[in-house]
């Protein structure tokens, strides 16, 4: 069953669109989140199906019904801000139940609802406590609290993390993901931690320069980009990418980069012409690394220790180093000498546009499971 529809919302502010031609479908009961760049419209998309903003064009549905113009206490969906926004002066019950009371909720029912809420949340044994008696966890979990005791069919997060510190973002993140699981109401969150995304999403929408770049699960996004963008902003440290120029289109594409050299790759580059400029993409993960000549082989530049592992930065002539990800013990140091492998299940090949060209199922032909790189020079393609 759809819960909400925007169907071609766009939203425009002293002459400058901030969102254009938005069609998305949320299911009942899913937790997407919305993720991108500081200024590409997430907040305020999110702003518009609370009713916070107007919408200029376009329609927004709930359950069927357009709400285009109806107010946010008539739309069904609770908010929780960035901000806490508690009453200093109030306790934790009178915070959660405040806007119960503007909307003269009985008052038995008002008690049990924000007893449940309490119960949810676990703070049932805060509720006489003031905001400043808290701690930051508490005071989210209590702006959360009076956003579900209204009981709305859609829940909406703005950031609500980003104050808190990287335990904390942690724990709360675990909290919201068991909410959720507990409550099966539908969820729109607002961030731009991919790891948020990436760990409480069923679904993510990437926004980019007010439009949708992509939507699909954290799984599909981070394994199958449609684009050199998304494939550039979810994963950390983001993909590897390379210059590259196309030989010879094709069902198998032969492109020349400075750093493989000339390759056949799997990709269906049919629709473009030789010389055509495009960018091959590869994560950190997906590249290997063993010792070369001392004359040979690519520099290790830097490595930066993470405990578990090690992200390993190699000069490759480029504006960027190649990053690659590896265990401890295998002990590279900056000024060592490498030879690196690329497995080509894992490569992704874009367009000048940044689209992402078509893995073809059948181009196998005599294309090795690696790709061995060369010693590597700064050339022009």
């Amino acid at each position: 069953m759809i819960k909400l529809k925007l169907d071609n919302v766009n939203k425009q502010l002293g002459g400058v669109r901030i969102l254009r031609d938005i069609n998305l479908e949320i299911a009942a009961g899913e937790f997407v989140v919305f993720v991108g760049p500081s200024g590409c419209g997430k907040s305020t998309l999110l702003r518009l199906i609370a009713g916070l903003d107007s919408i200029c064009t376009g329609d927004l549905l709930i359950d069927g019904r357009r709400v285009n113009d109806l107010e946010p206490r008539e739309r069904g969906v609770g908010m929780v801000f960035q901000s806490y926004a508690l009453y200093p002066h109030m306790s934790v019950y009178d915070n959660i139940s405040f806007g119960l009371k503007l909307a003269k909720t009985e008052k038995t029912s008002l008690r049990e609802r924000v007893l449940k809420t309490a119960q949810i949340l676990q703070l049932d044994n805060l509720l006489q406590r003031k905001p400043k008696e808290l701690s930051g966890g508490q005071r989210q979990r209590v702006a959360m609290g009076r956003a579900m005791a209204r009981e709305p069919d859609i829940l909406l997060f703005d950031e609500p993390l980003s104050n808190l510190d990287a335990s904390l973002r942690v724990q709360m993140r675990n909290e919201i993901a068991r909410l959720h699981d507990r409550l099966g109401s539908t969820m729109i969150y607002v961030t731009h931690d991919q790891v948020e995304a990436m760990t409480l999403a069923d679904k993510i929408v990437v926004l980019n320069g007010g439009r949708v770049e992509q939507i699909g699960s954290p799984r599909e996004l981070y394994e199958r980009p449609a684009s050199r963008f998304v494939a550039g902003f979810l994963g950390s440290p983001r993909m590897n990418f390379l210059p590259a120029r196309l030989h010879a289109p094709g069902e198998t594409s032969r492109v020349d980069t400075p750093v493989l050299g000339m390759a056949a790759l799997p990709f269906d580059s049919s629709d473009l012409a030789a010389g055509t400029l495009m960018s091959l993409g590869i994560r950190p993960e997906h590249v290997s690394l063993k010792a070369a000549e001392e004359t040979a082989g690519i520099v290790v530049t830097g490595v930066e220790y993470l405990g578990s592992e090690t992200y390993v930065h190699l000069e490759t002539g480029q504006d960027e180093p190649l990053i690659c990800r590896c265990e401890v013990s295998a002990g590279w140091q900056a000024g060592d000498r490498v030879e690196l492998q690329l497995d080509t299940d894992h490569l992704h090949l874009f367009d000048a546009d940044g689209t992402a060209l078509k893995r073809h199922p059948h181009a196998i032909g005599n294309l090795p499971d690696d790709i061995p790189l060369r010693s590597v020079r700064a050339r022009a393609l």
